[in-house]
């Protein structure tokens, strides 16, 4: 509602004012010059600050035209001054024009490009600024992004800046690249993208409005057209029809048209002037037209009060970004490491990060504290520790050698075969034992080391990175933690190696457990031996229902009358009894489950059979301590490690390599990385620049603030 109040005054301040523009010499100034003059100059500093640079857009009037749209003529007639002419693109770069009234004797004009400022005058102006161009954007006709800056300070003309652009053309001719018109484009849409920015359309009275490209381009970015204004050149060539072109608005130019007549020929300004105010009042079409639509003067007081409107409703904002931005890159720069300038601070630092990084390891690694980390699963390293023991237990249980079941007895029966001497014949055989145990281990040595070393592996990954942390801000330092904590690393990972390897050799050497466990489940174990001696034996004996233990060898007498009932009751053990005599039979095994026993049968010496169920309840009774020792004894050297680690290991190795010749000393500290340096002095230049730009507001204000009084 308010924008609307404001345009809407605007346009009765328009045509209550366009009388003066009648007289056929008058000067092109605005009453409002005084008033934005301070705002003007604070908004050209800001510019020179390049603070666009830092996402901060300043309002603008950007000028846009297809190709011999008349746009630099536009240009001319504001700031009375000639600009480069010819065929082809003129303007290569984008031109930002400076107008600024002054009472002075003899204009001053100067050009600004690549931190130069070069005075000219209104007779080498043209001159000048093609060289500059061809310093830009090189000989020939091709474009650049670069802008080039033009300042006339001269009697009589608006306080008003604005950007020319490049031309639209969509064919290429000779010398020119074959994408300009895609460059064009990029370099247009760059410009009035901004919300910031108000889009100034010349456009040619002669063409259809609906098939200017600028028209097209300032509609994919102003859709409902609120900050674009249509200036209709040529209007003496195209009278016929112009007054219901802009009255019908087909292209919806939200902030309306100005037909004008540009200088033609070697007319003077002043004289350009006068021919237009007198077209549009005595034309029979043109002076149909509106007056407060028509000419020159009409359009530098619109843009004048356009910029004052942008400006007025936009400084809020501009001052708060300033605000926002500053804060956020102190802030930025307070993150940033302490700039180290001694031995003493380097000492200081390097300390207080290997302590944070140490304490950080202790809580992961073992005290399960993971606030640092919440969300990142893998640095939970105590839970995944004990998933990979569970894992490792489980391996272990479930490998071939830890296998009970298959080929049941065999290869006890085999050792027992190959250990007899003479001796009593109910002795177990030490030796048997040991063999057995031996072939055991022997299936499961390699799980121990491959587990150690998948341990240290994530555990190595998980310390580098958490130094990696903490060292960050340092590039020497994390160097040097980063070399400390391969090489220490791989000092564990071969004494944990060797641990595992002497651990289990020494299970192969031995047979030794104080564990009462042992004994509880030999014992359970062997309680099924007679039984199963007697089940595998081919003379064995097997229990009936309703005949108790019987011979395999039945008879076929019998003198009861109840022969057939009975015989049907005593036919349901028939499945059960037919296994249990059956050269196939299973048996079950109390710890092993259903066992094939058929390729027992062939032994038939029961003392045999005997001593190597014996022998295999021994084995397996004692495997399970095996298991649990091997598996212990690795999480409490893995639990130790971890401690030695973090306490001392690690700040040890790192210390170690940075008084190294690597290393280089605790000096090293002191060369801060590259990129903490270029970010520290993006920073810096950025603060410089938004605290410049603050002050350069604060001074606007206060100018403001003078002339409203």
């Amino acid at each position: 509602m308010g924008e609307e109040t404001s345009t809407r005054a605007m346009k009765r301040t328009v045509t209550t004012k366009s009388e003066p523009f009648e007289a056929n010499v008058a000067p092109i100034v605005s009453s409002y010059n005084q008033r934005i003059r301070p705002i003007l100059d604070a908004l050209e500093s800001l510019r020179r600050l390049n603070i666009t640079n830092e996402g901060i857009q300043l309002p603008s009037i950007v000028v846009v035209g297809d190709q011999s749209s008349g746009k630099s003529s536009v240009l001319e007639s504001l700031a009375g001054i000639s600009l480069p002419r010819g065929q082809g693109i003129c303007t290569r770069v984008p031109l930002i024009m400076r107008l600024q009234n002054h009472s002075l004797d003899k204009p001053e004009l100067f050009l600004e490009y690549n931190d130069k400022t070069l005075s000219t005058d209104e007779a080498h102006v043209s001159d000048a600024i093609r060289v500059a161009t061809d310093e830009l954007a090189g000989h020939g006709k091709g474009i650049s992004n670069t802008p080039l800056t033009l300042v006339v300070k001269k009697n009589g003309v608006p306080d008003l800046t604005m950007v020319d652009l490049p031309g639209i053309t969509r064919v290429s001719v000779q010398g020119q690249p074959k994408d300009i018109y895609d460059q064009i484009v990029s370099i247009i849409m760059d410009y009035i993208r901004p919300e910031e920015s108000i889009i100034l359309n010349v456009l040619n009275a002669t063409v259809d409005f609906s098939t200017c490209e600028s028209i097209r381009m300032s509609q994919t970015v102003d859709i409902t057209g609120e900050r674009t204004l249509a200036v209709v050149t040529k209007a003496d060539m195209a009278a016929v029809g112009l007054r219901e072109k802009v009255i019908a608005d087909d292209v919806n130019i939200g902030l309306g048209y100005v037909c004008v007549r540009n200088r033609i020929g070697d007319e003077s300004y002043e004289e350009a002037r006068a021919e237009e105010a007198k077209l549009f009042r005595t034309n029979p079409l043109l002076s149909e037209i509106d007056k407060s639509i028509v000419g020159i003067p009409v359009l530098a007081q619109k843009l004048v009060q356009l910029q004052a409107t942008s400006i007025s409703k936009i400084l809020p904002e501009i001052v708060k970004k300033i605000n926002d931005k500053l804060d956020f890159h102190l802030s930025e720069l307070e993150k940033l490491p302490k700039n180290l300038t001694s031995v003493a601070d380097a000492m200081s630092t390097f300390m207080r990060i290997i302590g944070l990084a140490k304490e950080t390891l202790s809580k992961i690694l073992i005290r399960g504290e993971f606030e640092e980390y919440p969300d990142d699963k893998h640095m939970h390293c105590t839970a995944r520790l004990v998933e990979m023991l569970d894992q490792y237990s489980n391996d272990l249980h479930k490998c071939p050698g830890s296998d009970s079941s298959n080929n049941f007895l065999i290869e006890e029966l085999k050792v027992l075969e190959e250990a007899k001497w003479i001796r009593l014949p109910n002795f177990l055989p030490r030796t048997a034992f040991l063999t057995l145990l031996q072939n055991k281990v022997k299936q499961i040595s390699s799980m121990p080391i491959e587990f150690i070393a998948k341990v240290w592996n994530y555990l190595e990954d998980v310390v580098v990175a958490v130094l990696m942390r903490h060292t960050e801000p340092y590039y020497q330092l994390q160097t040097s933690t980063r070399r400390a904590g391969h090489s220490l690393f791989a000092k564990m990972k071969e004494t944990s190696k060797k641990y595992v390897v002497k651990v289990v050799e020494m299970e192969k050497l031995t047979d030794y457990t104080c564990n009462p466990e042992y004994m509880s489940e030999y014992n359970k174990l062997m309680a099924n031996q007679n039984d199963f001696v007697m089940q595998v034996d081919n003379q064995a004996q097997v229990y009936v229902e309703g005949f108790g233990t019987v011979m395999e060898k039945l008879t076929d007498y019998t003198c009861n009358p109840e022969y057939m009932s009975e015989y049907n009751k005593l036919m349901a053990n028939q499945n059960g009894f037919v296994m249990q005599v059956d050269n196939q039979a299973q048996v079950y095994v109390e710890g092993f489950g259903t066992v094939e026993v058929s390729h027992l049968r062939q032994y038939q010496n029961p003392t045999l059979l005997s001593q190597a169920f014996d022998l295999r309840m021994r084995v397996t009774a004692y495997w399970r301590i095996v298991l649990r020792r091997l598996i212990d004894n690795t999480a409490l050297h893995l639990q130790f490690s971890i401690f030695s680690l973090v306490d001392k290991d690690l700040g040890d190795e790192i210390v170690n390599d940075m008084m190294s010749l690597y290393g280089g000393g605790i000096e090293r500290l002191l060369d801060e990385t590259p990129s903490v340096a270029n970010k520290r002095d993006r920073i810096n230049r950025s603060v410089e620049v938004l605290r410049e730009s603050k002050d350069v507001v604060a001074s606007m204000m206060e100018k403001i603030s003078i002339h409203a009084d």
